[in-house]
């Protein structure tokens, strides 16, 4: 986007890509499918910014989701919008994507180099003067990086634009996964490939809740991962992992009262069944002995002689089963990086270094990100665009 946006600005451009083909990354976003961006309004979309909104704004209104949208319809690619404003090619391939922005940027004479890797950014002055690649030297009066963060390191994300930020004179926040799974110190091993729908996770840090929504969970052999971890991982990635306390509400439509009465009924009504049993009328088979071991209830014991504490307890842990994290999943499985560019060094109109002239900054480079649902490719396409519209 960034290269296409700077050629239909007049210059010439060439896009200098270290893999053998273009947007590798593309290829495996949205399960392969590819969910380009989010049909909201630039309010709502700024809502889903987990950091860097304020920087944003300028940015996700100048190039809205419904400017992406049109750029690929105008260029051939038919859209459809999903839940939650999700936006994918009809086709449901990401390589449409790829053939659409490389069918863009052949339109505006972009020249591709492919199978070249950066090796170091030349300055002269204040100022972008080059750069040197595996396969030669060359001279420029501006520079986009656009190398994207350290997620996914097989599709070519290793780092390679922090480095050059840092040996440029650039400040870089630590980098950390985002939108991955959780690992626990306590896995629900008996619950591992179990779905919990409509739950809700609450993370604690000392009495201040942080993140609490409702949504899915899926159990793993590690620990928790699903929508609703991937939301949570975004928020508490960078606070120390001791500090944090996980619950979910298993039973997020029933309070204490209502929950209380419903156990009673089934009591009452399976009075003389085992408890693992009677437990699978609320909860899916592999969490009913994490339940009953968490409230100290034996899965032997009839119903009829659940004692009244016994029950208070299991409603307690039916509200709130607690959860232990241990820490975030790798880079290698996280969807995004969270961390980057130090926002200050950069000019949030034109995404141009304020310290070294002709000097671009986009996407994922930037200590920007946002929660799943096309946000973060957007932020991408919006600050590329703007980027290459600024030279």
């Amino acid at each position: 986007m960034a290269a296409y946006s700077a050629a239909k600005n007049g210059n010439d451009v060439i896009l200098i890509e270290k893999n053998e083909k273009l947007g590798k990354k593309i290829y495996v976003t949205g399960k392969g499918r590819c969910n380009l961006t989010n049909d909201c309004s630039p309010e709502n979309f700024l809502s889903n910014v987990v950091r860097g909104g304020k920087f944003l704004t300028g940015a996700i209104y100048s190039f809205p989701p419904q400017q992406t949208m049109k750029f690929f319809e105008e260029y051939g690619l038919a859209l459809k919008v999903e839940r939650g404003n999700r936006v994918f090619p009809v086709s449901d391939h990401a390589s449409d994507v790829t053939k659409t922005l490389e069918k863009a940027c052949r339109n505006v004479g972009v020249c591709f180099h492919l199978n070249e890797t950066v090796r170091s950014v030349r300055t002269n002055d204040g100022a972008v003067s080059g750069i040197i690649t595996d396969k030669g030297d060359y001279a420029c009066k501006a520079l986009i990086l656009a190398t994207g963060g350290v997620s996914y390191p097989a599709t070519g994300s290793t780092g390679d634009g922090y480095r050059f930020a840092k040996e440029t004179g650039h400040k870089i926040v630590p980098c950390v996964p985002s939108l991955v799974g959780i690992n626990l110190k306590n896995p629900l091993f008996s619950a591992q490939g179990v779905s919990l729908k409509n739950v809700v996770l609450s993370a604690r840090r000392g009495n201040k809740t942080v993140f609490s929504e409702m949504g899915e969970i899926l159990v793993t052999h590690y620990g928790i991962s699903g929508p609703l971890v991937l939301s949570c991982s975004a928020v508490i990635n960078r606070i120390p992992m001791k500090e944090i306390c996980l619950s979910v509400d298993l039973k997020p439509a029933l309070n204490k009262g209502a929950l209380d009465g419903r156990l009673l009924s089934d009591f009452q009504e399976r009075k003389n069944e085992r408890m693992k049993s009677v437990m699978r009328g609320l909860l899916p088979a592999g969490l009913v002995s994490v339940v009953l071991n968490a409230a100290a209830v034996s899965p032997e014991k009839q119903a009829n002689g659940v004692t009244k504490e016994e029950r208070r307890r299991l409603i307690e842990i039916l509200k709130a089963l607690e959860l232990v994290p241990e820490s975030l999943r790798g880079f290698e499985e996280a969807v995004i990086t969270s961390g980057g560019m130090d926002l200050a060094q950069v000019n949030p109109k034109t995404m141009e270094s304020k310290l070294i002239r002709g000097l671009y900054f986009t996407g994922e480079l930037l200590d920007v990100d946002a929660l799943t649902g096309g946000f973060n490719l957007q932020i991408a396409f919006a600050t590329g665009f703007i980027a290459g519209k600024s030279i």
